[in-house]
Formats: C-alpha cells, sequence, structure tokens
C-alpha cells in the first residue's frame, strides 16, 4: 500500500470503530457489502469523515460514489483529486 493508502485505511478504520488492523485491508477488495462489509449508513459516515479530514464533500447523490466507494485505492485517488488540505 501506497502512505496515501496507508492513510485512508487508518481514517476508515478509525471513523467507524472497526476492529481491523488499517494495514489488513486490502487496496483493491470491495468496501460496500462484501470485503469491508460496510453498509450505507458507513458510507455516509466515511463521507463525513473525509469532509471534515480533506475539506470537500462527497455528496450522497454524487454519480460517481459507486466508483469512488469502491476500494480503498479507488477511494484514495478520489481524495487525491479532490483534497483542498
Amino acid at each position: 500500500m501506497s502512505p496515501a493508502e496507508l492513510e485512508v485505511a487508518q481514517i476508515i478504520v478509525e471513523g467507524l470503530n472497526l476492529e481491523i488492523d488499517h494495514t489488513e485491508i486490502d487496496p483493491e477488495q470491495p468496501m460496500y457489502r462484501e470485503g469491508l462489509g460496510l453498509d450505507s449508513i458507513d458510507m455516509l459516515e466515511l463521507s463525513l469523515v473525509i469532509s471534515k479530514k480533506y475539506g470537500f464533500q462527497i455528496k450522497s447523490d454524487d454519480p460517481d460514489n459507486t466508483t469512488v466507494f469502491s476500494s480503498l485505492r479507488a477511494l484514495t485517488q478520489a481524495i487525491e483529486k479532490r483534497r483542498t488540505k
């Protein structure tokens, strides 16, 4: 994992109070339902954490959300493109 992916993985684990080590997250595994097993409420909470940390919002009606939240790697890439902080 890249340093940015490790940072985002840490944010996911801490922000959602997951009981796994952030280094155990496979950057290519799905985050929603399968893989990490996150649900829609988790995704909303994660969006809020990202907004506070990086200074941009991921809106619930954004058509790119399926892609953005498809994996840790995809989320990290989206953050790197949009971040203001």
